[in-house]
C-alpha cells in the first residue's frame, strides 16, 4: 500500500468516526442523576437526600431581583414578568406578592375552599357570621378592592378564596410596594420562582432560566433595569455554562498542543492523525458499551471521568511511532512492542473490574467505559494502526530516534544520575506516606460546596435574596414519616402550632408544610360536619341578605358550592395534580415504597440543635442535608478506596505474572507506587484537602507510571531500544504534562484539582522512571 492509500484509509477511518461519534451523539441519553454515584443511603436523611436530590422545595427555587429604575418602573415589570411565565408549564409557582395568588385554586378545586380554609374551625355559616360578612363587602365595594371582590362576591360572600390565597403567600414576605414584593430598601422588586423540575437537572434548569431571562428582555424593553437571577438551579447552569466554556477552550489548545508536538516529534502532519484514531475509537466503543450496558442512560461524570481515565491510551500509538526503524515493518514492530502494551493494558483493565462489584452504578458505568475504552484503543493499535503507517526506508534520516544526537545527548545525561536503590525509594515513600499523613488539616473534603465554582460575591448575593424574601433554608428540613399520606399530614397538623409558637419564639423565622395547603381527610371531613345543610343555610342566608343592599337570590353560586363541598369526597394529592397547588404539595410531600414523608422548609433558624431536640419530642426529626451530602461522600471514598486497594493486586498481580522477575516487578512497580505518596505529600504539604477528583487523576497518573515504567524495563540494556523508549515516553509525557498543567490553571475546582495532580504525577513518574525503571548499557541479564 502507497503512502496515498494509507492517508486515505486514515481520513476514512476519522470519518467513519465523525459518522459513529455523531449518530451517538444523536441518541445518547445523558443522565445528570447524582443518586448513580452515591452509596446506598444508610440514615433518614442521607436516604431523603438520595431520593429526592434536588428536587426539595428549596432546590427548586430561583430568586429573582428587579433593580436599576423607578420603583413604579420596576413593579410594572415585576407584574408584566410574572403574568408571562405563569403560563409556562416549566415554572410550579411564580409569585411577586400582587393578588395573581388566587390562580393557584383552578375553578374546579373552588368548592373545596370550604374544606381547605380554616374559617371553620372556629366558625359556623350562621345568620350573625354571614351578615357581618355581608356588611364587610358592602364596604369592600365601595372600595379600591372592588374590582378584585366583586368577581367573586356571588359564589364566594365570605372570600375564603381570598383568605386561602394571602395564606398560601410565603411566609415573612418582604414589604410590598405599587402591588408588588420589595426589598427592605424600595429599591428592588423582587419575585420567587418554582420550577417543576429538580433544582440540579440541568437541562430543565438552563430551559427554565433561558425562559427567564427572555421574558425579562421583553419585559424591560428601553428601560436601563438589569435582572439578578440566583438559586441551586441558577448556580447549576452557571457552573455548567462556565465548565464548558473553560473546559472546551483548554481542549482546543490541547489539541493544537497534541498537534503541534506529534508533528515536531515525528516530522509529520500525519502523526497527529495516526495517534488521535485509537483514542477517538476508544472513546467511542466506551461510550456505546455504557449506553448499550446502561438502560437508564449514560451518566455526565461517566463521560467526563471516563474520557480522562482512557487518556492514557494515547501514549499506545506514540510508543509504536516511536519505535520505527529501518529494516523492520510496522507489523514487526507492533509485534515486538505488544507484549509490554499489552500487559500495561490488561493490568489497567484488570484493575478497573474491582468498580463493577462496589455496588455504586456510576462507579460500573466508569469501569464499563475505561476497560472497553482501554482496550478498544490497544486492540486499534495493535491490529489496524500499524496498516497505516509508512515503513522507514534505509535512505530515511531523522525517522529513527535512536540516531538523534540530541536524544543521545539527553540520554547520556540521564544515565549520569544515579539509579535509586530499593532500600532508598523504600525510605523515601515511607516519608513520603508520613508527611501526607501528618500534615496539619483535614486530609480529606467533604464539603461538596468547596468544590463550587460560583464566585464568592454571587453567593452572598443568594444569601442575601433569601433572606429578603423569606426563602426556605436548602440545609434544614423538618422529616414526619408514616404509613400513608393521611398519617403524616395528620402529624403535620400537629406539629403546626408547635412551629408557630418556634417562629413567635424567633427560634425559626419560617415554615411551610403540605398541610397548609392540603389538610388531611380527617380535618377536611370535620369541617365538613361543620357545613349547614342546605335548608339551614338558606335559612341563615335570607336573614343576613335582608339586612344588607342585596338580592335575595344573589348568593345562589354560593349555596351550590356549599352544598357540593358538603357531598364531595376530602380532597387528595391525587386530585391536585397538574395544577400549581400539586407542584407546591407534591414538592412537600413524598411517597416511597408503600412509605409518606412530609416535609417541613425552614428559613432563618438560628438554633439548629435546640430544634432538633423540640421537633424531636413530636415524632419528627430535623435533617441536615449538608451533613447528610458529607457522610454520603465519605461513604462513596470508602467504597473507592477500597476498590482501589483491590485493584493494586490486581494489577500488580498482572506485572508479575507477565514480568515473572522479581527485580523486574519491583522495578516497573516502584515508580509509580512512589509517585502517588509522594503527590500526595505535595497536595497535603501544600494545604490541600483531598477529594474524589484527586483520586481520579491518581488513577490516571498511575497508570501513566505503570506505561512509562513498563517500556523502559522494555528497552532493557540495548541502547538504541532505550533511546526509542526515551523518545515515546518524553512525547507521552510532554504531550500529557502540557495538556493537565492547562486544566491546573483553570478557575473550575474540579477541573484545577484533576489538572494540578496529573501534571504533577506526569513529572514524578517520569522522572521516578528513569532513576528506577532503566537499566545501565552494561547491565547484567535480566532474572
Amino acid at each position: 500500500m502507497n503512502p496515498p492509500r494509507r492517508l486515505g484509509w486514515a481520513l476514512l477511518w476519522l470519518a467513519g468516526l465523525l459518522v459513529v461519534g455523531g449518530l451517538v451523539g444523536q441518541r445518547l441519553e445523558l443522565s445528570g442523576d447524582l443518586r448513580k454515584f452515591m452509596p446506598s443511603a444508610q440514615t433518614p436523611a442521607q436516604k431523603l437526600l438520595i431520593e429526592e436530590l434536588g428536587e426539595g422545595p428549596g432546590a427548586r427555587l430561583l430568586l429573582v431581583a428587579l433593580s436599576g429604575e423607578a420603583p413604579a418602573t420596576l413593579a410594572a415589570q415585576s407584574h408584566a414578568l410574572r403574568e408571562a411565565l405563569a403560563a409556562r408549564p416549566q415554572f410550579a409557582l411564580v409569585a411577586n406578592g400582587a393578588d395573581g395568588a388566587l390562580e393557584a385554586i383552578p375553578e374546579q378545586l373552588r368548592p373545596y375552599r370550604y374544606l381547605l380554609s380554616p374559617t371553620l374551625d372556629r366558625q359556623r355559616f350562621d345568620a350573625d357570621f354571614l351578615g357581618g360578612e355581608l356588611a364587610e363587602r358592602v364596604q369592600d365595594l365601595g372600595s379600591p378592592a372592588a374590582g378584585l371582590v366583586e368577581p367573586l362576591l356571588a359564589a364566594d360572600p365570605t372570600l375564603e378564596t381570598l383568605r386561602l390565597a394571602e395564606a398560601w403567600q410565603p411566609r415573612d414576605s418582604p414589604q410590598r410596594l405599587h402591588g408588588v414584593w420589595f426589598d427592605r430598601a424600595g429599591s428592588e422588586a423582587l419575585l420567587v420562582i418554582e420550577t417543576r423540575a429538580a433544582g440540579f437537572d440541568p437541562n430543565a434548569q438552563q430551559r427554565a432560566v433561558d425562559a427567564i431571562r427572555a421574558a425579562f428582555q421583553r419585559v424591560r424593553g428601553d428601560s436601563d433595569s438589569e435582572l439578578t437571577l440566583t438559586g441551586p438551579g441558577a448556580f447549576s447552569v452557571e457552573i455548567g455554562g462556565r465548565t464548558r466554556r473553560e473546559a472546551g477552550f483548554i481542549g482546543t489548545l490541547d489539541s493544537l498542543v497534541f498537534v503541534l508536538i506529534l508533528t515536531l516529534a515525528y516530522r509529520s502532519f500525519k502523526a497527529p492523525l495516526l495517534a488521535g484514531l485509537p483514542l477517538a475509537s476508544g472513546g467511542l466503543a466506551g461510550l456505546g458499551a455504557v449506553a448499550l450496558g446502561f438502560a437508564d442512560g449514560v451518566h455526565g461524570i461517566t463521560v467526563a471521568f471516563g474520557f480522562t481515565l482512557i487518556g492514557v491510551a494515547q501514549d499506545y500509538p506514540i510508543h509504536l511511532l516511536s519505535h520505527q526503524r529501518a529494516g523492520l515493518s510496522p507489523w514487526a514492530s507492533v509485534r515486538s512492542l505488544w507484549p509490554t502494551l499489552g500487559t500495561g493494558v490488561a493490568a489497567t483493565c484488570i484493575a478497573y473490574l474491582t468498580f463493577l462489584v462496589s455496588g455504586v452504578e456510576g462507579l460500573e458505568q466508569l469501569a464499563v467505559f475505561t476497560i472497553v475504552g482501554l482496550g478498544t484503543a490497544a486492540l486499534a493499535t495493535r491490529f489496524v494502526l500499524p496498516a497505516l503507517i509508512d515503513p522507514v526506508t534505509p535512505d530515511e534520516v531523522g525517522r529513527d530516534p535512536a540516531e538523534s544526537p540530541r536524544l543521545a545527548a539527553v540520554w547520556q545525561l540521564l544515565a549520569r544520575c544515579p539509579r535509586v536503590r530499593p532500600a532508598l525509594y523504600g525510605a523515601g515513600a515511607v516519608l513520603a506516606l508520613l508527611t501526607a499523613l501528618l500534615m496539619p488539616g483535614e486530609f480529606w473534603q467533604n464539603d461538596l460546596s468547596r468544590l463550587t465554582p460560583v464566585p464568592p460575591g454571587a453567593l452572598a448575593r443568594d444569601a442575601q435574596l433569601r433572606t429578603e424574601l423569606g426563602a426556605p433554608d436548602v440545609r434544614y428540613l423538618i422529616a414526619l414519616e408514616g404509613a400513608d399520606v393521611e398519617s403524616v399530614l395528620q402529624d403535620s397538623e400537629a406539629l403546626q402550632p408547635v412551629l408557630e409558637n418556634l417562629r413567635a419564639a424567633g427560634l425559626i423565622g419560617g415554615f411551610d408544610l403540605a398541610a397548609r395547603y392540603l389538610p388531611s381527610a380527617a380535618l377536611q371531613r370535620a369541617r365538613q360536619a361543620r357545613l349547614p345543610a342546605s335548608t339551614e343555610l338558606h335559612r341563615a342566608l335570607d336573614a343576613a341578605v335582608a339586612d344588607s343592599p342585596f338580592r335575595s337570590n344573589a348568593f345562589n353560586a354560593f349555596t351550590t358550592d356549599v352544598a357540593r363541598a358538603r357531598a364531595a369526597a376530602p380532597l387528595t394529592l391525587d386530585d391536585l395534580r397538574g395544577t400549581p397547588l400539586g407542584a407546591r404539595v407534591g414538592g412537600l410531600l413524598l411517597q416511597r415504597d408503600g412509605r409518606a414523608t412530609a416535609l417541613v422548609s425552614l428559613s432563618g433558624l438560628t438554633d439548629p440543635p435546640l430544634l432538633a431536640r423540640l421537633v424531636q419530642q413530636h415524632g419528627a426529626q430535623l435533617l441536615d442535608l449538608k451533613d447528610a451530602s458529607e457522610s454520603l461522600v465519605a461513604a462513596y471514598r470508602e467504597r473507592v478506596l477500597w476498590s482501589l486497594a483491590l485493584a493494586s493486586l490486581l494489577l500488580a498481580a498482572t506485572v508479575w505474572f507477565a514480568l515473572r522477575a522479581p527485580r523486574r516487578v519491583l522495578r516497573v512497580l516502584a515508580p509509580m507506587a512512589l509517585t502517588t505518596v509522594l503527590v500526595l505529600a505535595v497536595l497535603r504539604g501544600l494545604g490541600v484537602e483531598l477529594n474524589l477528583f484527586h483520586l481520579v487523576a491518581l488513577i490516571l497518573a498511575a497508570g501513566l507510571g505503570l506505561d512509562y515504567a513498563l517500556f523502559f524495563d522494555h528497552a532493557g540494556e540495548d541502547r538504541a531500544e532505550q533511546l526509542r523508549t526515551l523518545h515515546a515516553v518524553i512525547v507521552c509525557s510532554l504531550t500529557t504534562l502540557l495538556v493537565f498543567s492547562l486544566l491546573a490553571l483553570s478557575s473550575i475546582p474540579v477541573l484545577r484539582a484533576i489538572g494540578g495532580t496529573v501534571a504533577l504525577g506526569v513529572a514524578c513518574n517520569f522522572v521516578l522512571a528513569v532513576l528506577i525503571a532503566r537499566q545501565p548499557a552494561a547491565a547484567a541479564p535480566r532474572q
